[in-house]
């Protein structure tokens, strides 16, 4: 005899009873399509992972070892997860309107259900109920969002007249002491550096290649020796700091960088060809070239900041 289910299978499982999909398999049942099975049942299971036919003790998928496991399980939980939920996405939103007001010592959140918030047009913030009015949250003395501060573009239009200004100051103090630059041709310059290879100082054990043949000067106020120039060469990878350093204690110049934090009393190495002030972190060997000259100067400082905000 057919074995029967009296109960139908439950909504969940990967096996419905035939009855819910054809009305005709309780007239003439069918048969477990299990290989060593074949009973007839008149109320037969249908799998809905291999789509074939079972009897009660065969319609699970492990009794009947079924050929294409979890595949219903796995298109239920990608139904389930492509059907939005109720309230999706509205927590999100709610907590991405949430702010403080913008009113100074405020607490209230604002952008709840409770609490809506009003936005300013004038100083583009968003306050509560008690600060709406521009009265209340001092709306003329606030910087709207987004708009550029007045006094920043008069600061930027200023700073090149800022920078012409402080480069005039620097050329009016170094001119003091500062030598005419070198011959400019190739010619001459190549018969310079020459010379100068032949006559420089320096450590003996640096390597030819890494070194930067310079011409050194210092003002005659600062040194104690009779002779306050000098030629030298020094490593490419050297900071200028360290060039600092080594000049100063060559010409016998007073050196109180590290002891003094005034720019009055410090000392700073002057670039003759460059025009320029350069700063103690820059190597050598992209900031000199052989042949170039460097001047010691104390108390014309570095290069300001063009624009403080």
């Amino acid at each position: 005899m057919a074995s029967s289910s009296s109960s139908s299978a439950p909504d969940d499982t990967s096996y419905v009873e035939m009855e819910k999909r054809d009305n005709d398999a309780t007239l003439i049942g069918r048969h477990c399509e299990l290989t060593y099975c074949n009973q007839l049942d008149f109320l037969p299971f249908f799998c809905q992972s291999c789509k074939k036919t079972f009897c009660l003790d065969h319609r699970t998928e492990d009794a009947h070892r079924c050929a294409n496991r979890g595949a219903w399980a796995a298109r239920r939980r990608e139904a389930q997860l492509s059907r939005p939920s109720a309230g999706d996405g509205r927590r999100m939103r709610d907590l991405v309107s949430q702010k403080p007001c913008a009113a100074t010592d405020c607490k209230t959140t604002i952008g709840t259900s409770l609490v809506p918030g009003v936005h300013c047009a004038v100083c583009n913030h968003d306050y509560c109920l008690k600060h709406r009015l521009r009265e209340e949250h001092d709306c003329q003395s606030k910087i709207p969002v987004g708009a550029r501060p007045a006094d920043v573009a008069d600061k930027t239009r200023s700073a090149f007249a800022k920078l012409r200004a402080w480069g005039t100051a620097k050329k009016e103090q170094a001119s003091r002491v500062l030598p005419k630059a070198k011959p400019t041709t190739a010619s001459a310059r190549v018969v310079a550096v020459n010379n100068l290879k032949k006559t420089a100082k320096g450590d003996a054990k640096l390597p030819p290649e890494k070194r930067v043949y310079v011409y050194v000067e210092a003002e005659a106020e600062t040194t104690k020796a009779r002779n306050y120039k000098g030629e030298f060469f020094y490593s490419k990878d050297w900071v200028i700091g360290r060039v600092l350093d080594a000049a100063a204690r060559s010409l016998q110049v007073e050196n109180v960088n590290n002891q003094s934090s005034d720019e009055r009393d410090k000392l700073r190495v002057f670039h003759v060809e460059g025009g320029r002030v350069l700063e103690f972190n820059e190597k050598v060997g992209s900031a000199l070239v052989s042949g170039n000259t460097i001047v010691l100067l104390r108390g014309v400082g570095p290069p300001p900041d063009l624009i403080e905000m």
